[in-house]
């Protein structure tokens, strides 16, 4: 004997409900550019300046340093805002118990690591003094192109 789907008396008659596209997953700040690049960054920087900074900023040394404008740092910018995204996914709303644990066992160590390194982006920076970094020299040509013709 075949069985039949019997529907509850709510969905009987009734209209699918709309579904709302689940939201855009966040751009990585580097991608981003103009006033999307200037949001995003201010985001961050209250993250920082309101979160991080007074909870795991430790006190500055030379052999743990830390930029006063981090911001004009875009080696600190792409760390900081990689730990920021996962700050959300792990302790935002709906995330598991064990998100905080996870985010400062696999994400804060190595991050603050890296920025408060002697040979880091802040490198020559001292309280109160930003220092910039000059990116390294690149030859611009293409290694991959075909050799040049011969003369």
């Amino acid at each position: 004997m075949p069985t039949t789907r019997t529907e509850s008396p709510a969905a009987v008659g009734s209209e699918p409900a709309e579904t709302q596209p689940p939201p855009e997953p966040p751009r990585f700040i580097l991608y981003l550019e103009g006033a999307a690049y200037a949001g995003e960054l201010r985001g961050l920087t209250l993250w920082v300046h309101h979160v991080l900074l007074p909870v795991y900023g430790r006190e500055v040394t030379s052999s743990s340093p830390w930029c006063s404008r981090w911001w004009e740092h875009p080696e600190a910018v792409a760390l900081l805002h990689g730990l920021w995204l996962v700050w959300g996914e792990l302790t935002g709303p709906g995330s598991a118990v064990t998100g905080p644990a996870e985010w400062h066992r696999d994400h804060l160590p190595s991050v603050m690591d890296a920025l408060r390194d002697p040979q880091g982006p802040f490198a020559g920076c001292k309280p109160g003094t930003h220092r910039a970094k000059e990116a390294p020299v690149v030859d611009a040509v293409d290694p991959f192109a075909p050799p040049p013709p011969s003369a």
